[in-house]
């Protein structure tokens, strides 16, 4: 009887244990808690397109203008400096995106772009800056449709990266990418 109620005893420390660690992964990553962020959460807080680039300048000027070209190469170039949010700089994060693939081996895609809506950097003009990840994912993620959405969780740089479609303002080295579900 002792040593039944022993070995059970060990079991149910032992599910514990399984348990706790489960819960304990789900919110933690290489014992790093994962934080879940919104993409304004990457912009300073007072930030406004305002701020880097004269809008009225923008609107006020008829698109076959000559200047017209001029002044959306000088706002594409005002997009790329947008300001970061340097508390994000190595924080484990964890939000939802679209990717727009830079590096891949067929439908594997090992670097890529995480954009907030489907089609920037490819369809339309690149957001700022701000509003770009430049992420690394070394055993690559199947991308079959880029309409599907993403989960990514890893460790957030504040550094920019510089590619023909477009300069993101943050870097991510990716530890897990996973389907967007709500």
């Amino acid at each position: 009887m002792v040593i039944m109620f022993s070995l059970f005893r060990k079991i149910v420390v032992l599910c514990s244990l399984i348990f706790s660690m489960q819960v304990y992964s789900a919110d933690m990553i290489n014992g790093e808690e994962i934080k879940e962020v919104e993409w304004e959460q990457l912009m300073p807080a007072d930030f406004t397109f305002d701020d880097i680039f004269d809008v009225e300048k923008l609107a006020a000027i008829d698109d076959f203008d000559p200047k017209a070209q001029q002044i959306l190469d000088e706002m594409m170039i005002a997009m790329q400096s947008a300001p970061i949010v340097p508390e994000m700089d190595g924080q484990m994060v964890k939000l939802p995106g679209y990717v727009v693939p830079i590096e891949a081996d067929g439908l594997n895609v090992t670097e890529f772009f995480l954009v907030p809506y489907f089609g920037a950097c490819i369809h339309t003009p690149p957001p700022p800056s701000n509003q770009i990840i430049y992420v690394r994912f070394e055993p690559g993620t199947k991308v079959e449709n880029l309409y599907d959405a993403i989960w990514v969780t890893g460790k957030l740089k504040t550094e920019s990266m510089q590619h023909e479609l477009a300069t993101s303002g943050y870097i991510m080295d990716a530890f897990q990418i996973a389907p967007y579900e709500l």
